[in-house]
């Protein structure tokens, strides 16, 4: 009778401790939770409704991040290819939230229809390759070896400079591997395996966007928001494929993994946005808000900033 009641008295305490903690836990994180909404309300003017609807645990790391990365103009990537990078994530998982979200920050960074379009356009090339990469059941070894192949041939036209070749009409799956052959050294086997009578149309894409030098996007944004998109598809091909071509355009390190980081925190906030059924009317109206305060601190900066001069 004693040891049972020893037992007994044990558990009682070891419950009373355990439910102790949990509530201290509680409390640190409902004041770890209104500090951060406190700071959300002092940088943004007010408080989103989606971000009154986020977990009081969640919050915290998520607006930090969020402020360190998205809203940082120290990053290594300048903002209007941050929230394009975004926008092209966001695009293809799909997600409204974030579409809506992305494409307003980006044309608050100067982004025009153009290179909104055409990031959009990224995302949509890369699922498309993605899809039938892995759908083949493509080898990896040899599609780096591919790769490699490509970026050395350009690396090496790009040296050697000369006139243009003869441009080739693509009009059927022919004329297309010829072309390919003609602008890449070489035929990669995806594009051999690629249906005949489609082939045109799909070298035709990706020539025209991806890999045109005269588009609005410059080579390198295009490079990164392909492997954003691929980084959470996830396309360990296309993760290869553009990540060398990315580093081809010049990307940095630091480059990369701030895409990469962009495309992780969009995936995140988009599955918290849709898992909590965050009000879309609500959101729309936080997001014009938003931007309508940063359009006004901006001319405001701006117009201090001359006075002073």
């Amino acid at each position: 009778m004693k040891t049972i009641t020893k037992t007994v008295v044990a558990s009682l305490l070891l419950t009373g401790l355990v439910a102790s903690a949990h509530a201290a836990e509680g409390a640190g994180a409902k004041a770890a939770a209104a500090e951060a909404r406190a700071d959300i309300q002092k940088t943004l003017g007010f408080v989103p409704q989606f971000f009154l609807r986020f977990p009081d645990l969640a919050l915290p790391g998520v607006w930090e991040e969020m402020k360190t990365l998205q809203m940082n103009p120290n990053t290594a990537l300048p903002g209007k290819t941050k929230e394009l990078v975004g926008l092209a994530v966001a695009a293809q998982v799909p997600c409204r939230y974030c579409i809506v979200a992305h494409t307003e920050f980006a044309r608050l960074n100067g982004a025009t229809d153009t290179e909104i379009g055409e990031a959009v356009t990224m995302a949509a090339i890369t699922r498309h390759w993605s899809t039938f990469l892995n759908g083949i059941q493509t080898d990896e070894s040899k599609f780096r070896g591919e790769i490699a192949k490509i970026v050395e041939n350009v690396k090496r036209a790009s040296a050697a400079g000369g006139s243009a070749p003869k441009p080739v009409a693509v009009v059927d799956g022919a004329s297309a591997l010829r072309d390919v052959t003609q602008t890449l050294g070489y035929a990669p086997e995806f594009l051999r395996r690629f249906p005949d009578v489609a082939r045109a149309g799909a070298w035709r894409e990706m020539k025209d966007v991806q890999m045109n030098p005269a588009t609005a996007l410059p080579a390198k944004t295009k490079e990164l928001a392909g492997l954003a998109v691929a980084s959470q598809v996830p396309c360990k091909f296309c993760i290869i494929a553009h990540t060398e071509f990315a580093k081809l355009a010049g990307a940095t390190d630091a480059e990369i993994t701030e895409a990469i980081a962009m495309a992780a925190f969009t995936r995140n906030a988009s599955t918290m946005l849709n898992g909590l059924q965050v009000d879309e009317p609500q959101f729309r109206k936080d997001i014009d808000r938003l931007v309508k305060g940063a359009r006004a601190a901006a001319k405001q900066k701006a117009s201090t900033t001359a006075e002073a001069r």
